[in-house]
């Protein structure tokens, strides 16, 4: 058994399905590659159908009111017909019993087709559905199956760079530490004489330099804070200094 009757056609029952093809989010959830063949030719018979649906019901209506009209002139025809009967009354008395009848049975095909129609859309609406959620469904699962291979990769990743990281850690205090003893012994020179790129002593400097950078800029920030403090005067904000202007 087929997922599409084993699950899809059940999850179905009982539930009301809009009309898909006047949804324009129906129409986002395929690519050009996923709007099958299938879904196309049961996209034109709906559309076929809801077009004959509204076409009955815009000619029943006028026909009702034809045929209103013409049984009111039978009626006023009656009456002129019982005064003063004629060829001529009688015959166009024909001609409107003629209309009537005809009205009747227009109406009746409309009736019946009105009655029809709602069944059938309902079944091929349903059929379109079942189609649509085998699509969706095929999707969702290739883009689970994408979705996990990314995270994976990502998860790799990040496992890799944190070896990295620790491997760059072990070489940085592994060259400090031959760095330092050949400095003991060289002094400056250790540089040259082992063609180092990488001088421990220079990043420390920096190091250190970016520390204190930062640990005076807060120590300014917190003197002014006391002066202002001292002073009797409440920082404003851009916003309360405007407002301020504006009364």
């Amino acid at each position: 058994m087929s997922r599409t009757e084993e699950v899809f056609q059940p999850a179905l029952v009982g539930k009301k399905i809009p009309i898909l093809t006047l949804d324009n989010k129906w129409y986002k959830l395929f690519t050009k590659n996923e709007y099958t063949s299938e879904i196309k030719r049961m996209e034109g018979e709906m559309n076929e159908l809801l077009k004959r649906q509204g076409k009955a019901n815009v000619e029943s209506k006028e026909l009702k009111k034809i045929k209103k009209k013409t049984m009111d002139e039978i009626v006023v025809l009656a009456d002129e017909m019982g005064k003063a009967p004629s060829k001529k009354l009688e015959k166009k008395m024909e001609e409107l019993r003629r209309l009537v009848n005809e009205c009747n049975e227009k109406l009746e095909a409309y009736e019946e087709e009105m009655v029809e129609l709602p069944r059938e859309i309902s079944q091929l609406n349903n059929r379109l559905m079942l189609a649509t959620m085998d699509v969706c469904y095929r999707k969702l699962q290739k883009n689970n199956q994408e979705l996990e291979e990314i995270e994976n990769w990502i998860s790799g990743i990040r496992r890799e760079l944190k070896k990295k990281v620790v491997r760059k850690q072990e070489k940085e205090a592994m060259i400090q530490q031959l760095y330092s003893y050949m400095h003991d012994i060289f002094g400056a020179d250790v540089i040259d004489i082992f063609d180092m790129k990488y001088n421990p002593e220079e990043k420390y400097r920096k190091s250190v330099e970016q520390i204190k950078g930062g640990e005076s800029a807060k120590s300014g920030v917190q003197a002014g804070k006391a002066e202002n403090a001292g002073s009797g005067v409440q920082p404003q904000n851009s916003e309360s200094a405007e407002n301020g202007h504006q009364k």
